[in-house]
Parts: structure tokens; C-alpha cells; sequence
């Protein structure tokens, strides 16, 4: 979602620090932050496409607006380049430049995104805080999607909405991603159609939601991901105050999602606690070969919203345990179908055949499932959760060439991404 106080963070852009006119023309170099500019906006300012902006060791106290295109934004040490927003700045990085790059670095403390990618570049709009209800829905022909983006080597922690949020952004690739503390989500994207973009190989703990995906739809791969010890492990909804609705044909394949019962995190805003993968109002999703385990609520809850029906759903071949494995909360099946997942507690007990083979059919239900009731314990700020330990860096991130957002995500072989294995200690607090 597009709220209120996210509209606002869009305009958080700290100093420009330069007139905006590029740099000298010739071959891509590389702008050094502080030996050559004095601060990393100065930098991006006038940086050209193809450009490195990289950025010592140190803590900076500023908000980044990347606006130029095919900029890389990256950090000399993922764990020691932190962007600091001190719990009074919006964003980290916004990034409204196609093709441009945020990389091995660290954005913690802000009031809004750690890093922020968006085809919304009125800032009028932005700072209004348009939408009333606290949802802009989003006009698709005056703010057409930002193409090209990527993260990576990012950790994010300690943000009160999005860790790294990708809004109205397509043709990207979010990946060894590390996202602990926030309010909203580690990961968000949002409102896209198609999206193509992968978010691959991220870790997301002790936030309120791991990962969530609202209106984004189609060419959208979430792949060997591990979200554990969050309130909940991952979401794909449909919203009907938003554009692109419904939501649909999204892929998850290969992902750890285990122990979403965190006690250490922020509350999540609706109350949800318990549950690996939720699908609100999504329709054609696939949730395979994925291990969903240890949750209190249960591994998968499938359920109408306003205005959006949750339909023709396939989740399979997953490791599903601890706890009701799926709740299909819709007074029909749907053509949602559950199979391969092994013996398993189900809300209805008995699922009909039109559920148990896929592809599945549309028949009523003699009764709908529901999430069974347990104790939530409260939530903490975002700003008291603890920090995270060092996370691995890019590999020869002071030496690499820039690798601009151009033809991402690439193919997708999901062949490759199998059931996880099980790994110790992934298992979240009860």
C-alpha cells in the first residue's frame, strides 16, 4: 500500500548539494563519497549513466534522491556504510532514476522505506499526503513505472514502514537482501502489472510482515528466500482502494518460511501473528516446494477480501508442519487446489476433491475455514528492536565494474530452486 505518511516519505530527499548538471562526458568512473564529494547526494547529483557512486566506511546522516538514470549507488563495506535517517528522516534512498542501483550498504532509522524505488516522481503529490483514507490509488498514466531497478547486498533495519519497497516499479531484482525491524514489511512490492522482477536469496526477520506483495501481478518469482521469526512470513493480497487489482499470478518457489511467531518484533497493523504465507483475494498464485513450517495459526491461510474473491490458487508439493497446514477461509473452493503437501490438519476438516486435485474446480463449501484463536503477545517499536549481526558483503564491491539495472530480472529456471532442506535454528519463538 501507498500511504499517507509513505507519500510523505517520498519527498524526504535531503540536500541536493549541486546545480543537477552532469558531469563531464567520457567513459563510466567512479565518485568517491567524502574523498571527492562531500556527501552522497552531491554525488548522485551529478553522476551519469553507467557512474558508481561508491561510498567509504561511515555513518551518513542524509536522505539520497538517485534521479538520474543507470547510477550504482554502493557501499565500500555493506556492514559499515550505513545510512542513518536518526529516527527524524523518511527514507534512505529513494531511487526514481530507471536502471539505477543500491547496493552493499546499510539504510537503518528512518520514519518511512530504507531504500524506496518508484515511477511516482511528483513530489507535489508525494508530500501532500493525498488519499484521505490513507491510500493513494495510483494514476498509471501520469506516473508510469519506473523500468529497471535492483538491490543488492542491502540490510535495512529499524524502518518504520518497508525495508526495501518497490512501488510502481517493474523490470527489477531485489536480492541478498537482509531486512529485521520493520513495522510494515522487510520486503514490500506493490502495485505493478506486469512486474517482472525477482526478489531472490533474502533473509527477513523480526518484522511484522517478511515479505508482502499488494496489486503486483504477473512475471513476479519470490525464490529461495528465508523468512523466519517474523509476526508473519509472507503475504500476496488484493486491495480495491488501490490500482491493478486483483492481484494475481505471482510465483513463490523455494523459500524457508519457518517459526512466524515473533514476540521480538513490531505488531503487524491487522493483528496477524502465526501464519507463514497468507493469499488475500490473490488469484493464480503458485506456492510450491517450499518448506512452511512451526506456526501457531497456521502455514496457509487463503481467504476473500473486499471486493476480490480468492480464486485459482495452486499451492503444492510443499513440506507443511506444526499446526493447521491451510485455512481456506471462502464460501468456495474457487479453483483453489492444495495437494502434495503430505497429511495435514485443514480449516474445513474435510476439503472436498474439488480442493485435494489440481488443477482445482469451483464448488461451494459445506463449511468455511477459519483461523483458530490464540494469544498475540504485544508488539515492540520498531526503534527497540536489536540490531543485526554483519551480513555477507558483495564480493570485490571497492573493484567490481557498475552493473546498471539493464534487461533484469533475466530468465527464470525455476528448476532450479528446490524444496529446502531443513536448517537448525530457524525456528521462531512461540
Amino acid at each position: 500500500m501507498l500511504s499517507g505518511a509513505a507519500l510523505m516519505a517520498l519527498a524526504g530527499c535531503g540536500a541536493t548539494g549541486t546545480d543537477g548538471k552532469a558531469g563531464p562526458s567520457g567513459p563510466p568512473t567512479v565518485l568517491r563519497v567524502p574523498a571527492q564529494y562531500a556527501s552522497i547526494q552531491k554525488a548522485v547529483d551529478v553522476a551519469r549513466s553507467g557512474d558508481t557512486v561508491l561510498v567509504s566506511s561511515g555513518v551518513y546522516r542524509e536522505s539520497v534522491a538517485v534521479r538520474r538514470p543507470g547510477v550504482v549507488l554502493r557501499g565500500a563495506d555493506r556492514n559499515k556504510t550505513v545510512i542513518d535517517g536518526e529516527f527524524s528522516r523518511a527514507n534512505g534512498v529513494t531511487v526514481t532514476g530507471a536502471r539505477s542501483v543500491v547496493e552493499n550498504l546499510t539504510v537503518r532509522n528512518h520514519l518511512a522505506n530504507g531504500v524506496l524505488f518508484t515511477g511516482v516522481t511528483d513530489e507535489r503529490l508525494q508530500g501532500s499526503g493525498a488519499g484521505g483514507a490513507g491510500y493513494d490509488p495510483l494514476d498509471t498514466t501520469k506516473f508510469p513505472p519506473l523500468k529497471g531497478f535492483r538491490a543488492s547486498y542491502v540490510t535495512a533495519y529499524n524502518n518504520a514502514l518497508y525495508g526495501i519497497y518497490a512501488f510502481d516499479a517493474r523490470s527489477g531484482l531485489i536480492e541478498h537482501a537482509y531486512a529485521s525491524g520493520q513495522s510494515d514489511s522487510g520486503i514490500y512490492v506493490g502495485q505493478c502489472d506486469p512486474c517482472d522482477t525477482v526478489v531472490r536469496h533474502n533473509t527477513l526477520e523480526h518484522n511484522a510482515i517478511g515479505i508482502e506483495v499488494t496489486n503486483a501481478s504477473s512475471d513476479l518469482y519470490f525464490l529461495a528466500n528465508t523468512a523466519r521469526r517474523n509476526r508473519v512470513g509472507l503475504t500476496i493480497n488484493s486491495n480495491n482502494l488501490e490500482a491493478l487489482g486483483p492481484q494475481h499470478e505471482a510465483v513463490v518457489v523455494g523459500n524457508t518460511i519457518i517459526g512466524n511467531n515473533d514476540d521480538r518484533g513490531p505488531e503487524q497493523a491487522d493483528g496477524g501473528f502465526g501464519i507463514g504465507v497468507g493469499i488475500g483475494g490473490g488469484t493464480r498464485n503458485r506456492v510450491e516446494r517450499n518448506r512452511i513450517e512451526d506456526h501457531r495459526v497456521a502455514a496457509l491461510v487463503l481467504r476473500d477480501v473486499q471486493g476480490y474473491p480468492v480464486r485459482g490458487n495452486r499451492v503444492s508439493d510443499n513440506t507443511v508442519d506444526g499446526g493447521t497446514a491451510l485455512v481456506l477461509a471462502s464460501p468456495r473452493t474457487g479453483g483453489n487446489c492444495f495437494t502434495g503437501d503430505g497429511p495435514a490438519v485443514t480449516s474445513p476438516r474435510s476439503l472436498p476433491r474439488a480442493v485435494t486435485s489440481c488443477p482445482g474446480r469451483d464448488v461451494p463449501l459445506a463449511a468455511q475455514g477459519s483461523t483458530e484463536a490464540v494469544t498475540v503477545p504485544p508488539g515492540v517499536s520498531f526503534k527497540r528492536v536489536a540490531a543485526p549481526g554483519p551480513q555477507a558483503v558483495m564480493p570485490k564491491a571497492r573493484t567490481a565494474p557498475a552493473r546498471p539495472a539493464v534487461d533484469l530480472p533475466g530468465a527464470v529456471d525455476l528448476a532450479r530452486y528446490r524444496l529446502p532442506g531443513v536448517a537448525t535454528g530457524d525456528r521462531g519463538r512461540s
